[in-house]
């Protein structure tokens, strides 16, 4: 895996500095994967999956309900433990949404600070070999992320990235993540 600018980054201060990613894995991560693969399957063209972002024909967010998809739960569940540790919050919001990607298809250059976002976040749900990687561009430089089935990644919110063409023969499938401060109802 390539992990440029990785663990031991300074979190963006300094001349040189690169932005700070942190990696976590997700337990049971084989069985946990499959199952939602399978689910996500069954269910991908159902109404009920809200799809926004259409880039070259495809929606690149998919939001399904979590009653649609109940395989997502624990890695939910996680992502939000690995965003409390990081933040040192306890009460945090979370957001989450699907990108499947198939071959030939990338998604475009972006980042998440368009809101209150505190921490983003992608969980590989699967990642064949060559099937693009996450790319972050941080002060004219640009870092990279080989996906792997079961690793989580986050970062801050203002960082640009995109995600190469997924130049392998099969679908790589992520659940990307925003974290906010809880707001008072």
């Amino acid at each position: 895996m390539s992990r440029s600018g990785s663990d031991a980054a300074s979190g963006g201060r300094g001349l040189f500095a690169a932005p700070q990613l942190k990696f976590a894995r997700q337990g049971g991560a084989a069985e946990i994967n499959r199952a939602l693969v399978d689910r996500f399957e069954q269910v991908r063209q159902d109404p009920g999956i809200r799809r926004t972002h259409l880039f070259d024909g495809r929606y690149e967010n998919l939001y399904p309900p979590e009653d649609l998809l109940p395989e997502i739960r624990p890695i939910i569940e996680s992502a939000l433990g690995h965003a409390r540790r990081l933040l040192g919050a306890a009460d945090l919001r979370v957001g989450f949404w699907l990108n499947a990607m198939g071959p030939g298809e990338s998604t475009s250059t972006h980042s998440h600070d368009d809101d209150d976002e505190l921490l983003v976040g992608v969980y590989y749900v699967s990642a064949p070999p060559g099937s693009g990687d996450l790319v972050i561009t941080h002060r004219g430089l640009r870092f990279r992320l080989t996906p792997e089935a079961g690793l989580f990644a986050f970062f801050a919110p203002d960082l640009v990235h995109a995600v190469e063409p997924n130049a392998s023969g099969e679908m790589r499938l992520s659940v990307a993540f925003n974290f906010g401060p809880v707001h008072p109802a």
